[in-house]
């Protein structure tokens, strides 16, 4: 008769545990502060260089898991092309330097196909500072925070020319600078993990423009819009570059005496911006090309406001109201398309608010993605992420504009978006 051996006792999970060592480590590409994992025993390898690697890690990451090192050093390239397809984007680079053949799947043509059809990894939120002035310009210091991971890391960019750029956005994986080169106005878009970039050709009226930057998945294509504007007493036309003709061509000019702001928001393949002279908001559809006038009055006591899309065709107004430092609250309001009113959906907790904002006139940023909302502060050390969908708040340590040549936005991590 056999004999069961007895069920293994549970791993004790008593909060009284001391917390875990903190360590710093260093991948290839990215730099990371991330909580050490629990100490695991060490399971025998395979003589193979590249099959012990990933009986290693797998057996590392799961140890409580009776594995057999032998059937995992030989998992079809098919199924291990599944696997990596879900490892979170920064968390491969941790595992390129494993074994060559890790590091060809990363590159393989299947392999990005299946990491395109993996739903995105979550908010994450991309911090830049500008370098240093004079003669000769150092490359912009780039940090990401993954909200779900709850680490930071570091993204190299001195693979960008060494302009003077600033940070105009990011959309499907795709970041967008633009800057002087020391002789004209200079736009550069680039994938920070794959470090692939290129200079897109100069404007028909290469002036400094508010600029945007849309990602169209489908069609494995991009877009930057540059909005009319007025340089001196010019005024420049609406621009709009296409990634698959790679040329500027020359649209309407915007029917608007004076914008009120100078955030703009793109959903639904429209962008919006503020403006005083007509009042309400200016919309551009990118697909026609050309500016219709939206008459939604801003509400009363408005003291400062920001467009924020939202997913697919929601648009948000984000702004203070009331004229004394003790009457002020933060509230947002969503655009009701049909009767052309913004309807106040929420408002920021009292506590939330005076935590964020200390005096009355202090200059608060805010940017948004997918129904979320993030707010930051000078004066704060952490941001607060507000949720349209789940009407929830929270900080997110680590994440503010502090210094006045920081900029942060929501930034997804993509291995498969091209810039060609």
């Amino acid at each position: 008769m056999d004999v069961v051996p007895p069920a293994r006792a549970a791993r004790p999970t008593s909060p009284s545990r001391p917390p875990k060592a903190i360590r710093s480590t260093k991948p290839r590409g990215l730099d990371e502060d991330t909580a050490a994992p629990p100490a695991f025993p060490k399971a025998k390898s395979p003589t193979s260089s590249g099959a012990g690697a990933e009986a290693s890690l797998l057996l590392h990451l799961h140890a409580d898991v009776p594995m057999d090192a032998r059937v995992w050093a030989g998992l079809p390239d098919d199924l291990l092309v599944e696997v990596l397809a879900r490892v979170p984007p920064f968390l491969l680079f941790r595992l390129r330097p494993m074994c060559r053949r890790w590091e060809a799947i990363l590159h393989d043509p299947a392999f990005l196909a299946a990491h395109a059809a993996v739903p995105s990894h979550g908010p994450c939120l991309l911090t830049v500072s500008r370098g240093g002035g004079g003669a000769n310009h150092a490359p912009p210091q780039c940090t990401v925070l993954s909200v779900p991971l709850h680490a930071r890391y570091k993204l190299p960019f001195a693979f960008l020319p060494a302009w003077d750029l600033w940070l105009v956005g990011s959309s499907g994986g795709l970041v967008c600078f633009c800057g002087f080169d020391g002789a004209a106005f200079r736009t550069v878009v680039c994938n920070p993990l794959t470090q692939a970039w290129r200079v897109l050709p100069d404007m028909h009226c290469n002036q400094q423009r508010q600029l945007v930057l849309t990602v169209d998945k489908s069609s494995r294509s991009f877009k930057v819009i540059a909005a009319s504007d007025v340089y001196g007493d010019k005024t420049l036309p609406t621009e709009v570059y296409d990634s698959k003709e790679n040329k500027w061509s020359v649209h309407q000019m915007m029917p608007a005496a004076n914008l009120c702001s100078s955030k703009m928001a793109f959903c639904d393949s429209r962008l919006y911006l503020e403006t005083l002279s007509p009042l309400g908001l200016m919309m551009y559809k990118v697909d026609a090309g050309r500016w219709e006038h939206i008459p939604a009055k801003f509400p009363r006591s408005l003291l400062d406001g920001y467009l924020v899309a939202g997913a697919r065709t929601r648009l948000f107004l984000v702004g203070r109201i009331g004229l004394y430092s003790t009457l002020q609250s933060m509230r947002i309001w969503e655009l009701d398309h049909g009767r052309t009113v913004w309807v106040e959906i929420s408002r920021m907790p009292p506590r939330y608010f005076r935590a964020l904002l200390r005096l009355s006139a202090e200059r608060f940023e805010c940017f948004g993605q997918d129904n979320l909302i993030c707010f930051t502060s000078w004066n704060q050390g952490k941001g607060l992420l507000y949720d349209v969908d789940k009407k929830a708040w929270s900080w997110i340590a680590g994440c503010a504009s502090q210094l006045c040549n920081s900029q942060v936005c929501f930034y997804e991590p993509r291995l498969d978006t091209s810039i060609y």
